[in-house]
């Protein structure tokens, strides 16, 4: 670790080095890099198929196995890492051209949070894919990142990923993949955007577990194009990379700033830490405690967190005020090996480093373990106002917030819970959705950030969840993009003055507006005098549903 300085003093530019990966993963030698766009208009959702329109694909037996990279992974357990991957000479996982009329697609992942296993040509212009689970794992499949090269413009293609891991998904409710074409990104600086008709997500195979198929069809913009296909807006640890080095080499942003490494991955990734508060130290001040990206497949809370740490290294004036009062101990990417290796959920242990809070061990869970120890550290000197993690969610629109409610805290505090996300759904009333909102305490999540935060002491902790696809309030019904997502960072920053302003009324006014909300939910009209206050908090969401998580957990 680099030794500690106060912000504002000089300090040696930080840089993350290249990505380490696990030595069994082959690796291309090419940069891939995106530029950013934002869409003049919101793109809106798409009409969803259901599963009685499905145009069901051929199955692979029936095809032509056009591409096929998979790790020959040494046993069932991570060993050892190198920058670049494996050693010697790359193998062809591509279907060589038989010639300039072939018009079989050329399918590639080997790079940076690449992820696609298997493509299987089953049709002029059809194809079925299949990702490759999180590694050393046999499941969570939901991330994807692929190229395809050899283009036509003409025809209509299809494509099935034929292994998903979710019942339910967003993709049944209007999102559409994303779609990123070199040449439109270099002729007319347009980048990602949604792309797809007959969107269908249904269940494929009869089996145990069960596997979920999506298909979508598409046009390709241009004839001989290098197009990428996307989950959502790829971040690469590359991209944190390339951030962290623009921050430093900003002599204003980088006084307030101060980076270090909070600890290394399995794999030998640097996990960053950034500190920022205004001049005159920490002494006095309360602390505030962000992190994101502990699933790597959720690049959504990776551009919300961007969104953040912009306006908090800008010099307007509520930023100003916010490192006046505040440190915030910000840890942008918790699980760099899964991001590299195009993981959806897991770390290279194999396991949901979310659910390893309450028995991380520094050996198999490293950055979880250290920002854990760095939060008991930073009680132990000042109070922390607020932690929040970042994540992305597959299957409810919009952005809302998991709390805690222990249930058997007083009113006051239940109440006390509820303010932070009441207040920032009236500052992103077109995004935030307080009706989505949980603040149950299972069983299932103490192994949780949010939770276990919480029981350290955190009396405000929450888990920031953006839909992977987009907002339907305030009469939008369209895809969030880039800029939506970055400024939820900047309305995070607005909330926290609201909630921490020494004026009380806005903080009073949501006391009383979320008394009133749990009442109506009880059935009970307001002034009648009756109460939620002993009602449990699984009692007051027993209707709703839960996190992102709790269908695919073993």
């Amino acid at each position: 670790m680099q030794p500690w300085r106060s912000p504002g003093e000089p300090q040696a530019p930080f840089s993350l080095p290249a990505p380490r990966w696990p030595v069994e993963c082959e690796v291309i030698p090419e940069t891939i890099e995106h530029i950013e766009w934002v869409p003049p208009k919101p793109e809106p959702f798409c009409p969803p198929m259901g599963p009685e329109q499905a145009l069901y694909a051929l199955s692979e037996e029936q095809g032509t196995v056009v591409y096929h990279s998979s790790p020959a992974l040494q046993g069932s357990c991570f060993t050892r890492a190198r920058a670049g991957g494996a050693l010697g000479p790359l193998s062809s996982p591509a279907a060589p051209l038989e010639g300039p009329q072939d018009t079989t697609l050329l399918f590639e992942s080997r790079f940076e949070s690449g992820n696609l296993q298997k493509a299987t040509k089953v049709g002029p212009y059809e194809y079925v894919l299949v990702l490759r689970p999180d590694l050393y794992t046999a499941k969570h499949t939901q991330w994807f990142y692929f190229r395809v090269q050899n283009t036509r413009q003409e025809p209509l293609y299809r494509f099935t990923i034929a292994n998903m891991a979710k019942p339910k998904s967003l993709y049944g409710q209007g999102l559409q993949p994303l779609l990123y074409s070199q040449q439109d990104a270099q002729s007319c600086d347009i980048g990602w955007r949604r792309v797809g008709t007959d969107v269908c997500y249904y269940r494929g195979s009869a089996g145990e577990p069960p596997l979920f198929r999506l298909s979508w069809t598409v046009r390709f913009p241009h004839d001989g194009d290098t197009c990428f296909f996307a989950a959502g807006y790829p971040y690469t640890y590359s991209d944190l990379g390339r951030y962290l080095r623009a921050l430093a080499a900003d002599p204003a942003r980088s006084r307030y700033c101060t980076v270090r490494a909070l600890c290394r991955s399995l794999a030998g990734n640097t996990v960053p830490l950034l500190t920022i508060t205004g001049p005159g130290g920490t002494a006095g001040k309360r602390a505030v405690v962000l992190s994101a990206r502990v699933h790597p497949g959720e690049s959504g809370g990776s551009w919300a967190m961007r969104g953040f740490l912009d306006f908090l290294l800008s010099p307007h004036e509520d930023a100003q005020l916010l490192r006046r009062l505040f440190v915030f101990k910000v840890v942008p990417m918790l699980n760099p090996d899964g991001v590299v290796v195009g993981n959806s959920r897991c770390s290279l242990a194999g396991r949901d480093p979310n659910r390893a809070y309450g028995k991380a061990l520094p050996s198999c869970f490293p950055s979880v373990w250290h920002l854990r120890a760095m939060v008991q550290r930073e009680l132990a000197e000042r109070e922390v106002v607020l932690y929040c993690d970042f994540h992305g969610h597959s299957r409810k629109n919009n952005v809302f917030m998991y709390g805690c409610d222990g249930g058997g805290n007083g009113t006051g505090t239940r109440l006390r819970q509820r303010v932070f996300p009441l207040l920032l759904s009236k500052n992103a009333p077109d995004k935030f959705s307080f009706s989505s909102c949980k603040f149950q305490v299972q069983k299932s999540k103490e192994g949780t950030g949010r939770v276990s935060m919480w029981r350290l002491g955190v009396s405000h902790s929450y888990t920031l969840e953006v839909a992977f696809s987009g907002s339907t309030l305030g009469g939008r019904n369209s895809h969030f993009s880039v800029e939506d997502l970055e400024s939820l960072g900047r309305l995070l920053c607005d909330t926290l003055l609201d909630f921490c302003d020494p004026a009380p009324a806005k903080f009073q006014q949501c006391l009383v507006e979320a008394d009133a909300l749990l009442q109506q939910r009880m059935g009970c009209e307001p002034g009648s005098g009756g109460s939620w206050s002993e009602v449990s908090p699984s009692e007051l969401e027993s209707s709703t549903s839960g996190s992102d998580s709790s269908v695919s957990e073993g």
